[in-house]
């Protein structure tokens, strides 16, 4: 007990009440005194309690006024996160409970402090925390502290889904997907259209086709991109795809393909079965072999004559029927505008030769069959490299000495994936065109292609999968900000 004498003497003189000299006995007999020492002894215990419910009050009122702000949620999202009270400087909550979580599809661990589910409600939401602190009874009234809870809307629920007008004569399905198998080999495509274009009911401007020609043993996959600001350019697209089929059933006659055949075999015997490759590129510097201008008359410089000649010729003639179909209609052909990019591959005793053209910002990429080596098979017309986004419907792509730079040639034991894909998938995960150049980044895509996404959307490239059409088109609505364009994507396997 602290100094009784002390404390009756403040407490006197609080009262007015100053002990004389000659009562200095009396007072020293009254402090002595066993009722008074315990009632001054209760007093005490009483301030004290007080005080500790003063402190306590005020310690609640502080966490109850403590700005804390929970993360934002989102529909449909997996949310989690913790609530660490010793990080927040609330250490001494001995006890704590969320009430009405479940509402917004939510839950929360006592043990573990942590918040978890999948939200299933948007909105500002006040949620409220039961506590308890250190010093409390255990069977106290619980306090009560009120949280922002912020969960924003699924972002893909805020764009419509509009149909296309089925009455328009160039209208063609807003999403297409198909599956088959293509020579030895299979191919999976869809072709979905573009947020931007589903919201206010436009059109799906890209296209693609294949095919495998039996009598040859030749395999052909195009896709084409049509440019957003040509009014027709989902015609586009769907002429300059098909035309490339037409092109190479009518063109590549058995005869053509043995000539061709023939180099090829010269080739990888004069190679000793290296792996050959004809870059199709102009980049960094390096010259790019000129195909279609070679002096000297080797088996490789046919082999490029060849293909100027050939895959060369159906881009001259894509061209050629959509300003013929431009002139029928009375219109442009700049209304068509499409890039295109195609490849026709083959399957010989010694491997795959893989031979491919391009114009505009569309890649075509190979990968081996244990995914150690890659090649991107053409070149971008992006930056100042291409100089900007060129069309399959210019004129001038065929005059420019960058032409013969526009095809690609190679020969590989076997191919894990070759495939053909739109911006509207490159720009979403590829970022940036240098990235089409990575190994690394193509392994990062096929990963993410199997089920590395916040989606877990996943393709199982497996010839039995009855469901591998419906898997790559619901991987092709993923969520990536500002990428909301057409896509289109063809892989063979």
């Amino acid at each position: 007990m602290p100094n009784v004498k002390a404390y009756f003497e403040k407490l006197f003189s609080a009262h007015g009440i100053e002990i004389p000299s000659k009562r200095e006995k009396m007072f020293q007999n009254f402090i002595e005194n066993e009722e008074n020492r315990t009632k001054i002894k209760t007093i005490l215990e009483l301030q004290n309690t007080i005080m500790k419910n003063w402190k306590l009050d005020t310690r609640i009122r502080d966490i109850i006024e403590q700005q804390i702000q929970i993360p934002n949620g989102t529909v449909g999202k997996k949310y989690e996160t913790k609530l660490d009270f010793i990080k927040l400087g609330l250490d001494d909550i001995i006890y704590s409970d969320f009430i009405g979580l479940e509402e917004y599809g939510l839950k929360y661990d006592n043990e573990s402090e942590i918040i978890t589910g999948t939200p299933i409600k948007n909105g500002d939401f006040k949620v409220k925390l039961n506590f308890r602190i250190s010093g409390e009874e255990e069977d106290s009234i619980l306090n009560e502290k009120t949280f922002n809870l912020i969960i924003n809307a699924d972002p893909k629920s805020l764009w419509k889904d509009i149909e296309s007008n089925q009455e328009d004569p160039f209208w063609k399905a807003d999403n297409v997907s198909e599956f088959q198998s293509i020579g030895d080999k299979n191919i999976v495509v869809a072709s979905r259209r573009g947020r931007s274009h589903a919201n206010v009911g436009s059109f799906r401007d890209d296209d693609y086709s294949f095919k495998h020609l039996e009598e040859t043993g030749w395999s052909i996959v195009s896709v084409s991109d049509g440019a957003g600001s040509a009014k027709f350019s989902r015609k586009g697209s769907e002429i300059a795809c098909k035309e490339v089929i037409h092109y190479f059933e009518n063109k590549l006659t058995k005869e053509l393909s043995l000539q061709f055949d023939t180099l090829v075999l010269d080739l990888n015997k004069e190679n000793n079965k290296v792996v050959v490759e004809s870059e199709a590129k102009e980049n960094e510097g390096n010259e790019v072999e000129n195909l279609a201008d070679i002096k000297t008359e080797t088996t490789k410089s046919k082999i490029g004559k060849f293909i100027y000649n050939n895959l060369g010729g159906c881009a001259k003639w894509v061209h050629n029927k959509l300003e013929e179909f431009a002139n029928l209609n009375e219109t442009y052909i700049k209304d068509f505008h499409s890039t295109l990019i195609f490849t026709l591959f083959k399957k010989y005793d010694f491997g795959y030769v893989v031979l491919t053209f391009g114009v505009g910002d569309c890649p075509i990429g190979i990968l081996n069959k244990d995914l150690t080596e890659f090649k991107l098979m053409n070149w971008l017309d992006v930056g100042e490299f291409g100089g900007g986004t060129r069309f399959i419907t210019m004129p001038e792509i065929f005059t420019s000495d960058k032409f013969v730079t526009r095809f690609g040639f190679k020969i590989i034991d076997d191919f894990s994936y070759l495939m053909l894909m739109t911006d509207g998938i490159y720009d979403a995960k590829f970022v940036v065109e240098a990235n089409l150049e990575k190994l690394e980044k193509w392994k990062e895509f096929i990963a993410d292609l199997k089920g590395e996404n916040e989606d877990n959307a996943a393709v199982e490239f497996n010839v039995s999968n009855e469901e591998i059409t419906n898997q790559l088109a619901n991987w092709m609505d993923f969520w990536s900000p500002g990428n909301h364009d057409d896509r289109t994507l063809a892989i063979v396997f």
